[in-house]
């Protein structure tokens, strides 16, 4: 913790040396002289009370509870169900595939039936596998190509 050599238990003095030091330099002296300034215009402390106190209790509205009660808060109403949300609009609908899509689509189901069962065709699966790895190899060439590479068109932060 420090270089010197100090004791843990010599904390305290090591500050109590620091801030005499930095009392000698001035630096809070601006600072004292206004903490005197306000306690010569405060009022004079209020007499201690000849009556043993209790122990205080947290006022409801203290600092700890935020003017709320805590059952009121943990166990209430959602604050949140009563202010208005935002409702978002409509989505646009979903545009029409084309002619594209249906051939893309083609492909890899003929690929995925090539490869599950080519023999309820008639062909065997030493046939059938070749052809579905190509039947699918086109249907991702073909989904790949399709795929729109616009330029940035300045409507949003781009990545």
């Amino acid at each position: 913790m420090s270089s010197k050599g100090t004791d843990p238990e010599d904390v305290d003095a090591t500050f109590a040396a620091i801030v005499a030091d930095l009392r000698a330099e001035g630096v809070f002296a601006e600072a004292t002289a206004e903490a005197a300034e306000a306690t010569e215009a405060a009022d004079p402390p209020p007499p201690a009370p000849e009556k043993p106190a209790k122990p205080a209790e947290p006022e409801p509205s203290s600092w700890r509870t935020g003017g709320s009660e805590w059952d009121d808060v943990v166990l209430g109403d959602d604050p949140a169900e009563e202010t208005e949300h935002y409702v978002p609009p409509e989505p646009p609908p979903l545009p029409r595939p084309g002619k594209g899509a249906f051939i893309v689509l083609l492909f890899f189901l003929v690929g995925l039936f090539l490869l599950i069962a080519p023999n309820l065709i008639g062909l065997s699966a030493t046939v059938g596998t070749p052809l579905g790895i190509l039947s699918l190899a086109t249907a991702i060439a073909l989904l790949l190509l399709r795929v729109k590479q616009n330029p940035h068109d300045g409507d949003g932060a781009q990545v």
